[in-house]
């Protein structure tokens, strides 16, 4: 499975998320709403995730293998680092 497109959109206010990342698959799957965030470490991705009754967060969609999670990351992060985003135009995400 191949990344076929990524759009990013940087948040305009200040904090811990930068920004929200809809990802492409092979140009026939599509995940919206993954997120950049700034930690302790760095960038990272966060996968789209919904609360749960007990108030637990889980995800949506995502990778199974470690091995998929890490090249998804890298490369949503060289987009991002390479300055290929769109602002954030007060719109909300797609």
């Amino acid at each position: 499975m191949e990344v076929s497109e990524l759009r990013i959109r940087k948040v305009a206010a200040e904090g811990k998320l930068k920004a929200y990342v809809t990802v492409t698959f092979d140009g026939c799957f599509v995940v919206h709403n993954v997120k950049i965030i700034e930690g302790k470490a760095g960038l990272f991705i966060a996968m789209p995730s919904r609360k749960t009754a007990s108030g637990e967060f889980k995800d949506v969609a995502h990778p199974i293998s470690p091995e998929f999670r890490t090249a998804l990351q890298d490369k949503i992060l060289a987009e991002y680092n390479a300055g290929h985003v769109i602002e954030d135009d007060g719109e909300g995400e797609d």
